[in-house]
């Protein structure tokens, strides 16, 4: 086996006892246990994988399976009769393409709203030094120990006043400002080097200027997963567009998945509609994967 195998120091105390044949070392039995650690942790990685990823693969399968097939007894890794028909007859059955436009809309808007707010209010609770900052901060951050649902009744009061239940306005306004966005962008700046601001100062930049054309583009990490965070939980949000929508037209494609359900559902067709719903999230996680693995760890770690 190679010693290649072994990283580090450890190869090369490896490679100086075999070469010399240092008396008592066994260096055979040391590489097969690196190689029996690398194998375990590997292996367990591989069947974490395996049951994470289990419920798409069968979400896929059904969808490509006729209804009466989703249920049937046994574990089958393929369907008996492979129905692509099952994806046209969802949108020509259902307003799914509706649903989908809908659900866009609203992620967008949410998500650009988002950003926004929690950008400059985490900058400012971040860089910008003024009385109470601290004890406001903490009694915003808070508000994260509120459930929604306990929220949830005076929205909508609300936007009732505001007359615009059964609107777009209705479903964006209340999520346009996220607690969460503005702690994690709140952290982020807080590790940011204040070299490059007194620089900036310096030169007369002042706050916003410095904002956009200094800490933005060095923040592009943290609001890639800020991006994701924002888009996927408007995407995923049911209670809030239940409640506030009533007409078919303003559907979102969470309430569309609920409404197909029956005492006679084709499965088949839901879950058909369910994968077309969730490529959406995967083309922006593709997209976006590479600044949101690097923008985690750089969020949050400084209190």
């Amino acid at each position: 086996m190679a010693l290649l195998e072994v990283p580090g120091r450890e190869a090369g105390r490896l490679g100086i006892a075999r070469r010399w044949g240092i008396p008592g070392f066994d260096w055979r039995g040391a590489v097969a246990r690196r190689f029996l650690q690398h194998a375990g942790v590997y292996a367990f990685l591989v069947a974490a994988a395996a049951v994470v990823l289990l419920p798409y693969y069968w979400m896929l399968t059904s969808s490509l399976a006729p209804g009466g097939q989703t249920f049937s007894a046994g574990l089958r890794f393929l369907p008996e009769e492979v129905r692509w028909q099952n994806y046209l007859d969802v949108l020509l059955k259902y307003h799914l393409d509706r649903w989908l436009l809908n659900s866009t809309i609203v992620a967008v808007f949410e998500t650009a709203g988002v950003l926004v707010t929690s950008i400059l209010a985490g900058y400012a609770f971040g860089r910008l030094r003024f009385w109470g900052r601290d004890a406001l901060f903490f009694v915003y951050l808070a508000t994260l120990m509120i459930p929604g649902q306990v929220t949830l009744i005076p929205s909508f009061l609300v936007i009732r006043y505001l007359g615009l239940i059964n609107t777009y306005q209705g479903l964006i306004i209340p999520k346009l400002c996220g607690f969460f966005g503005v702690f994690l962008m709140r952290q982020f700046f807080l590790s940011f080097p204040p070299e490059l601001e007194d620089a900036a100062c310096i030169d007369g930049s002042g706050r916003l200027r410095t904002l956009w054309q200094i800490v933005l583009p060095l923040s592009r990490p943290a609001v890639a997963a800020l991006s994701i965070f924002a888009f996927t939980g408007s995407w995923n949000d049911f209670l809030w567009p239940l409640v506030v929508v009533g007409s078919e037209r303003l559907k979102t494609v969470q309430l569309g998945l609920a409404a197909m359900k029956s005492e006679t559902t084709d499965w088949g067709l839901l879950m058909a509609a369910a994968v077309l719903s969730a490529l959406p999230l995967l083309v922006l996680y593709a997209l976006l994967q590479r600044r949101f693995l690097r923008g985690i760890p750089t969020t949050g770690l400084k209190a």
